[in-house]
């Protein structure tokens, strides 16, 4: 299968294009940055570049995107044109080139306000069904290319699949407070319970996209790791966090004390990936026990794909964690 991937240079995308080679698929990498991973050097707003890049595809994996690091150093117009007139012109140019199928990497920012629940109220259980309240430019941009693959799918036929991953990316945490009570691994495999999924996950999750697309015509899913919490657990989550824990994973009491670590004392939201697992046929392997385990064994609390990916950061100037290397 010939694949185009957008943003192959970027931290999705350099995944997919490694495990996709890795396979023996053809892929075309396109990003408007250099790297091994890309062929075609453009941006997703140059329409001629994109129909050439697609010349005998068969797929679209389209992950190129501005992000959330970017909402303070591009401006809202910025956002428009890469993440809604690329998205809209990679989609036009598919349809065109007579493409098979089309994933789109969204994100869980685009459920904005309604991740956080109002004081006193349980933690929020976040699947398809929420409905948006977005927060800022990048949701907004997100959710408007959201709604052109569906449209588009709709109106052309197009197989289309939107994934909305959670983090996955290997900075530092953008909260001040939380780098600074929490060493990096800690934050992000207490994130395992709730609102992280490892990059090898984000890469099964979109190759199980690719398969079922045709079958499935159009979709939204979340994409996270498996959380170990019902909904009955929700009041308790949010004022004690900890004790939730320490009942499903007794195990992990002496190991975060050997480590010197913390659950975080409270979770406002819950992501759920039970669609994306049962129309996708998506397996997931990374969560928190499996990290915990990882963890027992000495070992990092990620993926090899993960540590071979790295950290990229988002800018080229220093700009807190998100520092491009």
């Amino acid at each position: 299968m010939r694949i185009l991937v957008t943003g192959s240079s970027g931290h999705l995308g350099e995944a997919l294009v490694r495990e996709l080679r890795a396979a023996g698929e053809d892929v075309v990498g396109l990003d408007v940055l250099p790297s091994e991973w890309t062929d075609v050097l453009a941006s997703v707003t140059d329409r001629a570049a994109v129909r050439e890049a697609l010349a005998g595809a068969d797929a679209v994996l389209h992950t190129a995107t501005l992000h959330k690091p970017h909402v303070g150093s591009h401006d809202r117009q910025a956002f428009v044109d890469t993440n809604v007139t690329g998205t809209l012109i990679v989609l036009e140019e598919a349809v065109a080139a007579g493409v098979g199928r089309f994933v789109y990497t969204s994100t869980t920012s685009a459920f904005g306000r309604a991740l956080v629940p109002a004081p006193g109220e349980p933690a929020a259980w976040i699947t398809e069904a929420v409905p948006p309240r977005v927060r800022n430019v990048y949701g907004v941009t997100k959710v408007a290319a959201e709604d052109l693959c569906e449209l588009v799918a709709r109106d052309t036929g197009l197989p289309v699949i939107v994934l909305r991953t959670s983090r996955f990316f290997p900075e530092g945490d953008d909260a001040d407070d939380v780098r600074t009570a929490y060493a990096d691994d800690n934050a992000k495999v207490n994130e395992l319970l709730y609102r992280r999924v490892d990059i090898a996950d984000v890469v099964s999750a979109h190759r199980a996209a690719l398969a079922r697309a045709p079958e499935l015509g159009f979709g939204r899913y979340v994409v996270s790791a498996t959380t170990p919490f019902r909904q009955d657990d929700l009041a308790e989550l949010r004022t004690d966090a900890p004790a939730v824990v320490a009942r499903l994973f007794p195990d992990s009491v002496e190991l975060y004390r050997q480590l010197g670590w913390r659950v975080f004392p409270g979770i406002d939201r819950v992501y759920v990936n039970d669609a994306a697992r049962a129309d996708l046929g998506w397996t997931p392997r990374y969560d928190f026990r499996t990290a915990l385990d990882l963890l027992a064994q000495g070992r990092p609390p990620r993926s090899d794909l993960a540590v071979a990916v790295g950290a990229k950061g988002y800018h080229p100037v220093t700009t807190g964690p998100y520092t491009r290397r």
